[in-house]
């Protein structure tokens, strides 16, 4: 099971480094394993965590404010919006989350189609103004802190329509993604609920994974990809919905 969770933890870095979606690889194997949804959601955050810090550092270079918020300011507001998903998730009952787990997956999977193959450049001049962007960010910080599935792409549309050039888009929600799982890590480090064993050889998998993804970037078909990842959370989907009672 460990040198699975490895390997697994290699293929979601290398993921979320080419396309995102790491989590999609992670959580059914976690599950698999015998730990329960939220258990094992909660896990899943804390092993990604590191690769996420490796591919941020990378791009620091790129990462900017947008509408008249200050890269600060919205760092602060992601790692506030993440201390609030993290607490929200805490407060949901493992049977619950199961429930909803589903119907999170669905939404994530759909939401990562859409930011993959139907997404349109944002029109010249638009423009969301800094406090919805502001609100925006937060509400995204939040369920990155709760579930996280497709933040990614959330992240990319809300910052490209606020002015940012894709490049610095990515550079900059690579980052802020790191900044709210670092609060929801603080407090789910003290939750009891990190399976820390798995949570190590997933983070050392998924470290070597980013590595490989930095180095992939350029050479890997980066649309099969995606397609890929769609599959995999159209599959995982109707997994957990047989699975749940």
């Amino acid at each position: 099971m460990w040198i699975l969770l490895l390997l697994a933890g290699v293929w979601a870095g290398t993921q979320n480094a080419l396309a995102g979606g790491g989590s999609f690889v992670t959580l059914p194997v976690l599950i698999l394993s015998g730990i329960d949804a939220r258990a094992a959601n909660i896990t899943s955050t804390v092993a990604l965590f590191p690769g996420q810090m490796t591919t941020g550092y990378a791009g620091r270079g790129l990462v900017a404010g947008a509408e008249n918020l200050s890269f600060r300011a919205l760092f602060v507001i992601s790692l506030a919006g993440g201390v609030v998903g993290a607490l929200l998730l805490l407060a949901t009952p493992p049977s619950f989350f199961a429930l909803m787990l589903p119907w999170l997956v669905l939404a994530a999977t759909a939401l990562f189609a859409w930011g993959s193959f139907f997404r349109k450049p944002s029109a010249p001049g638009a423009s969301l103004g800094p406090l919805p962007a502001g609100c925006v960010q937060f509400l995204i910080a939040i369920y990155g802190g709760y579930f996280g599935g497709g933040i990614g792409f959330l992240m990319l549309a809300a910052l490209t329509i606020a002015g940012l050039s894709v490049r610095n888009a990515g550079a900059t929600k690579n980052v802020l993604a790191a900044v709210m799982n670092a609060s929801a890590v603080a407090i789910f480090a003290f939750s009891g609920d990190v399976r820390w064993l798995s949570a190590l050889w997933l983070g050392v998998g998924a470290i070597a994974g980013g590595l490989i993804g930095a180095w992939a970037l350029k050479r890997v078909n980066e649309r099969m990809l995606r397609i890929g990842v769609v599959i995999l959370g159209v599959a995982l989907t109707i997994g957990l919905f047989v699975r749940t009672p």
